[in-house]
């Protein structure tokens, strides 16, 4: 599940292409060789680490029951089982809304607070709601369940902290040259 590129999230890349490429915004793909695609590549890859988090924050919200009538009993197990509420469908509604127009940070800090009020047996028992759904919907039988859902949940942590960590670097050339001339001196 990818987010929607919106201008805003683009901007650090188009503006990196420009200064590293030397490429003009109006350029004409007939002017690209293979070298001109291939550090496009390069650049875009450096700056697609937030995009990436946020689309892979969807896809695991994506592998759990849908919020409708039939799913209704797992999203009450889960509320019940970790005690955090901010989990809720209701409660996260406007946040993926977000994400899916490619802005993943309101989700991210959301997720992390949950987690974060989680108590260890809390965590254990909502690692075991997730997991029986994961084990039902994607037919993973080998697995215990518990750690199904521990994986999934260690993963939707983590994920979340790429996408706030993404969201919180420079791209400003002056501050990286800063901090590569203040790492050189180390």
């Amino acid at each position: 599940m990818l987010p929607e590129v919106r201008p805003h999230v683009s901007a650090p890349l188009t503006d990196q292409l420009e200064l590293q490429l030397g490429l003009a915004p109006d350029l004409e793909a007939s002017h690209l060789d293979v070298e001109r695609v291939a550090g496009i590549a390069v650049v875009a890859a450096a700056h697609s680490g937030g995009y990436a988090a946020v689309g892979h924050l969807l896809g695991l919200l994506a592998a759990l029951p849908a919020p409708t009538e039939a799913g209704e009993r797992f999203w009450l197990d889960l509320w019940r089982s970790s005690g955090a509420a901010y989990l809720l469908p209701a409660n996260i509604k406007a946040e993926v809304l977000q994400s899916l127009a490619g802005e993943g940070t309101a989700l991210a800090r959301q997720i992390l607070s949950a987690v974060d009020e989680m108590t260890p047996p809390q965590r254990v028992a909502a690692g075991e709601v997730i997991g029986q759904a994961l084990a039902e919907s994607d037919h993973l039988p080998d697995l215990k369940t518990q750690v199904i859902g521990e994986l999934w949940l260690r993963d939707l942590e983590l994920t979340a902290w790429r996408v706030l960590h993404a969201d919180g670097r420079s791209d400003d050339p002056t501050e990286r040259k800063a901090f590569l001339e203040a790492w050189k001196s180390v």
